[in-house]
C-alpha cells in the first residue's frame, strides 16, 4: 500500500530493533505511551517482541472512554432514567459499566439513548425531538474537543434550547505531569500521542516536559514510527537527556492546529477533572465557559461528581491497568468473566482499552 508499506516492512523494522536492543545496554527502560491507538499498534505489530526485554513498554491512561469517572456514568445513568431526556453518545460509551449496568441496559429499558459518530450530529437530533431536552455526552482528549466546541457554538448561536452538553473532556499534558512525578512508576520517557499532537503541537508539551526533565517523542503508528520513537528515547534515557522531539512531522506542527486550539479556548475553561484511577487532576478537564455554560448539563440538572472511582464489586483492575501499575493478565477475570463481549470494566471496552488491546492478541 503506497505511503503505508514504507512503515511496514518486515525486515526494517526487526533490523531498527536490533539497533535499539544493542543501545540499550544493561540498564532497563520503562516506557509508557499514554495513547490507546499506540497501544492497540503496539499489540497488533508484535513490538514488544522485537525488543529486549530490558525495555518495557507501559501502558497509560490513553483511551478517552476508559478515564471516565463512574461518577460520570451515574449521572449520565440518573438523566437517560429522566422523563422526556434524550441521551447522545459516542457508540464505545453506550458499553462501558459502572454499578453493574450500562447506557445499553437502560437502553433496552426504553431510554432514548442515541450513538452519533459525531458531535456534529447532535443537533440534527435535537432539532428533530423539540419536546425533550437531548443531552450529548462529550468525552474524549483535545482530539475530539473542537468538534464538541463547534457543536456548542452552533447550538448557542441558532438558540437550540433543548440541547445540553456534559462534558468529560480531558487534556493530555497535566495527566503527563501526574504520571511523571509517579515515583512508582519511574518512567524513563513517553511515547505522546499523534492524534492529540496534531492538535497541541509540540509546543503543546513543552511546559509539562521542562518540568519532568524526561524524554518525550511524538509518533505516528506504523511500526517503524513507533520502533523510531523508542529508539530515541532509549538513546536519550541512557545519556540522562530530557527531549522533546517530534517523530510524526508529516502530520504534527510545532504550534499543532491554531483554529482547533483557538477554538477549545473560545468554548471551554480548564479545570479540575477526575480521572478514573487517576483521582483528581489539576486543570485537565474542559468545562464550558461563559456565555455557552447555558447549555451544560451540569447545570441544568445540578451533577456532582465527587465521589470519584470506586472499585465495582466484580473486581475489574481497570484502574490499575489506565496507571500502568499492572498488566491486563494480572487481572484475574481477564480473558475469563471479561472479555469484549461481556466487559467488567471499561478497558475491555474500547478499541483503545488495555484490556481489549491485550485481549485481541492473545
Amino acid at each position: 500500500m503506497k505511503y503505508v508499506d514504507d512503515f511496514r516492512g518486515a525486515e526494517a523494522c526487526l533490523a531498527m530493533a536490533r539497533r535499539i536492543n544493542a543501545a540499550a545496554g544493561d540498564r532497563d527502560y520503562r516506557i509508557m505511551e499514554v495513547c490507546g491507538t499506540h497501544t492497540a499498534a503496539i499489540r497488533r505489530f508484535g513490538i514488544p517482541g522485537m525488543l529486549s526485554a530490558r525495555i518495557r513498554l507501559i501502558s497509560g491512561p490513553g483511551c478517552p472512554v476508559c478515564v471516565t469517572s463512574d461518577a460520570y456514568l451515574r449521572n449520565a445513568f440518573r438523566m437517560a432514567a429522566e422523563k422526556n431526556v434524550t441521551i447522545a453518545t459516542y457508540p464505545d460509551m453506550l458499553r462501558v459499566p459502572a454499578g453493574g449496568a450500562s447506557l445499553q441496559d437502560l437502553r433496552a429499558g426504553g431510554a432514548d439513548i442515541r450513538p452519533v459518530n459525531s458531535a456534529l450530529e447532535v443537533p440534527d437530533i435535537a432539532r428533530g425531538l423539540k419536546n425533550r431536552t437531548v443531552v450529548f455526552l462529550a468525552v474524549g482528549f483535545e482530539t475530539t474537543a473542537p468538534a464538541t466546541g463547534i457543536l456548542i457554538q452552533r447550538a448557542y448561536r441558532e438558540k437550540i434550547g433543548n440541547l445540553r452538553v456534559y462534558s468529560a473532556h480531558k487534556t493530555i499534558p497535566p495527566a503527563l505531569m501526574s504520571l511523571g512525578k509517579d515515583k512508582a512508576l519511574c518512567l524513563d520517557g513517553f511515547l505522546l500521542p499523534g492524534h492529540v499532537s496534531a492538535v497541541i503541537g509540540v509546543e503543546g508539551y513543552r511546559q509539562v516536559m521542562r518540568s519532568l526533565h524526561l524524554p518525550a517523542v511524538i509518533t505516528g503508528f506504523e511500526p517503524l514510527d513507533i520502533l523510531s520513537a523508542i529508539g530515541t528515547i532509549v538513546d536519550a534515557a541512557r545519556h540522562r537527556q530530557a527531549i522533546l522531539e517530534n517523530g510524526y512531522s508529516r502530520v504534527v506542527r510545532p504550534g499543532g492546529n491554531p483554529k482547533a486550539k483557538a477554538l477549545i479556548k473560545e468554548v471551554f475553561v480548564s479545570k479540575d477533572s477526575l480521572w478514573r484511577g487517576l483521582s483528581v487532576i489539576p486543570g485537565s478537564g474542559l468545562f464550558l465557559r461563559k456565555p455557552y455554560d447555558s447549555l451544560d448539563a451540569r447545570r441544568t440538572f445540578g451533577l456532582k461528581e465527587e465521589d470519584g472511582y470506586q472499585a465495582q464489586d466484580s473486581g475489574c483492575r481497570c484502574a490499575g491497568v489506565l496507571t500502568g501499575r499492572i498488566e491486563p493478565v494480572a487481572c484475574r477475570h481477564f480473558g475469563k468473566q471479561c472479555s469484549p463481549q461481556k466487559p467488567l470494566g471499561p478497558c475491555m471496552v474500547s478499541r483503545e482499552g488495555t484490556c481489549r488491546a491485550f485481549f485481541e492478541t492473545l
